[in-house]
């Protein structure tokens, strides 16, 4: 009888410490990417400046793919489930997308950065916002089209499309990644010493370090499972087998990768941090606060 005619249950039942410390864990890690990516993208959103400038569009994007993932990590990570294709309690591949879009954000977000560094003024002509939003919504359709082509075909070519695009794709990014950071720092370094001293020239040096501190944390959180993906598939063999993704730890780590990613942000970039203190945080704390007050009054008063 499958895991949906029974009731979902907890992956680790809470009879040990360990047990509970993971659960805990899971939970606690899930809640942190909701809370510190719900945080950045309010703070895009509710600041016009932040919006007309490309590279937080692509931080908007990462941002609400990770809070994507944050939700479904309750369900793949907490609970008693197996996101496989042939088991009844899949997500049809679509948990799976919301990582790889944080994944393509991030890669589209560097070749912007290494555009913007090499060609600044080709690039302010012809990466204005409207096609920067056009480039993000083309990722987030092709991310979506490719679901929907793996629910769509039978299970053995579904499973054989997933095997030979991620084998491809996986080496590709190690390689494009390392090589792109390398000469991106490179070329920003010699540019940036070039041009006199300024505030425009300090944006794009904290700009332009904020998206390799960004890739170099995504290498070393997802360089393990890319790894282990193109291992399996020289070996033709599913390598190992966890009970779900929240006691796998080569799937734990791009969820890690997934809360580190806003704290970086806020950390890098000043803009973004004055508007999350501003636009964002303070504007709660006063309202929970007040809310506080107003209700130890009403109590102070019935009693």
């Amino acid at each position: 009888m499958s895991n949906r005619s029974q009731g979902l249950s907890l992956v680790l039942p809470p009879t040990s410490f360990g047990n509970v410390m993971v659960l805990l864990f899971s939970v606690f890690l899930a809640t942190a990417i909701i809370f510190l990516n719900m945080s950045v993208s309010l703070s895009i959103l509710l600041n016009r400046a932040l919006r007309s400038e490309n590279r937080f569009m692509y931080m908007l994007s990462t941002c609400l793919s990770d809070i994507c993932s944050g939700v479904s990590y309750y369900y793949v990570g907490v609970l008693d489930v197996r996101d496989a294709f042939n088991s009844p309690t899949s997500t049809l591949h679509i948990v799976p997308t919301f990582l790889g879009l944080s994944y393509m954000a991030i890669l589209a977000a560097q070749a912007d950065r290494y555009h913007a560094v090499v060609s600044p003024f080709k690039y302010s002509q012809r990466m204005t916002r409207n096609r920067t939003v056009i480039v993000i919504c083309a990722y987030w359709i092709y991310a979506f089209a490719i679901v929907a082509l793996h629910n769509l075909v039978a299970l053995g070519v579904a499973k054989q499309i997933t095997g030979i695009s991620s084998f491809v794709a996986n080496i590709f990014t190690v390689i494009i990644m390392i090589g792109l950071n390398i000469k991106l720092f490179i070329v920003a370094r010699y540019q940036l010493e070039r041009e006199p001293q300024s505030a425009e020239r300090e944006t794009k040096r904290a700009s332009v370090y904020l998206i390799l501190i960004v890739a170099v944390f995504f290498l070393a959180t997802w360089l393990p499972i890319f790894c282990h993906i193109i291992v399996c598939n020289f070996i033709g063999s599913v390598c190992y087998n966890f009970k779900n993704e929240g006691t796998d730890p080569l799937r734990i780590l791009p969820r890690v990768n997934a809360a580190l990613t806003p704290i970086l942000y806020i950390c890098g970039c000043a803009p973004l941090r004055a508007a999350l203190l501003t636009r964002v945080w303070r504007p709660c704390c006063g309202r929970c606060l007040g809310r506080f007050s107003s209700i130890r009054r009403t109590q102070a008063i019935t009693k």
